[in-house]
């Protein structure tokens, strides 16, 4: 069984891929699946490549949102807020978008929409994320990461 997991696992909050070639039984597949539900959601995929995939998206994933977080802390630093005043507001903030989300049926689209007001400050935010490249930068980073996985899964083939 091959499983990439991630750092949300230290707080029981992970999101683990995993893959099992044939020579693994369904009691081993049942264990590993066990021990890694212990610490997060576990998913299996069909195909080792795909763990190319998950390490782009999942496996690097809690570093992109950190890097939101810190912009959003700069910006609400220039803005007078104190530090833990930013901080807790951010943190608060990205647990309860994450939780919308996860109790929800809507797409990242619809939830968005519901909460950007025509002519208000999010709809004036998310322009200026937009008119940056926001989303095709995101895809790019990515793409970036997943290429990177396949060539490590490559190299470590090779050893």
């Amino acid at each position: 069984v091959r499983c990439m997991p991630n750092t949300p696992a230290l707080v029981l909050t992970g999101a683990t891929a995993l893959h099992a070639n044939a020579k693994v039984t369904g009691a081993q597949k049942d264990l590993a699946e066990n021990i890694l539900r212990a610490v997060g959601l576990a998913l299996w995929v069909d195909t080792e490549s795909e763990l190319d995939a998950v390490t782009a998206l999942s496996g690097s994933g809690p570093a992109y949102f950190f890097l939101l977080m810190e912009a959003m802390e700069k910006a609400a630093l220039d803005f007078g807020l104190t530090e833990v005043q930013a901080r807790l507001l951010i943190q608060q903030t990205a647990l309860g978008a994450a939780k919308i989300a996860l109790e929800s049926n809507e797409s990242p689209a619809q939830l968005r929409q519901r909460v950007t007001s025509p002519g208000g400050t999010t709809e004036a935010a998310l322009a200026c994320f937009q008119q940056g490249g926001f989303t095709p930068l995101v895809v790019q980073a990515l793409q970036a990461a997943h290429d990177r996985s396949v060539t490590m899964s490559i190299e470590l083939g090779a050893l």
